[in-house]
């Protein structure tokens, strides 16, 4: 049997995609790309991914299947130093719930909340 990591994919749901994928690409330095939905029914934007490479890709949805909002799954964005994208949350029109704390062993972690009120986390191991 194949051993596989347990997440594979993401969606983030939104209400207002333009304003959703400009904040994430502040945040990340880099611009969200269209995708087709493969149900054709909804509106995606995706992550900078690569299917071979280690870790899940993802993207941004808008659909009336989903809502965004607080007290769902949390994701968690590798980075290399969460204290520059918690900088650049603010700035982007999110707002740091937690700022860079200690996971003891697994690094470190900001909490935040993006502006569709999903709340995300940066995690990075310095």
């Amino acid at each position: 049997m194949t051993k596989m990591n347990a997440v594979g994919w993401f969606d983030i749901f939104v209400d207002d995609m333009d304003r959703a994928a400009g904040f994430y690409a502040e945040v990340f330095g880099a611009p969200l790309e269209p995708m087709g939905d493969p149900t054709g029914e909804s509106q995606m934007m995706a992550f900078s991914a690569d299917m071979d490479c280690y870790g899940a890709g993802g993207a941004l949805s808008k659909t009336e299947h989903g809502r965004p909002g607080p007290g769902g799954t949390v994701v968690y964005f590798m980075v290399q130093d969460c204290a520059v994208q918690q900088d650049r949350v603010a700035q982007a029109g999110g707002t740091v719930i937690r700022p860079k704390f200690s996971i003891g062993e697994f690094g470190f972690v900001t909490l935040c909340q993006d502006t569709e009120g999903n709340i995300f986390g940066l995690n990075s191991m310095k």
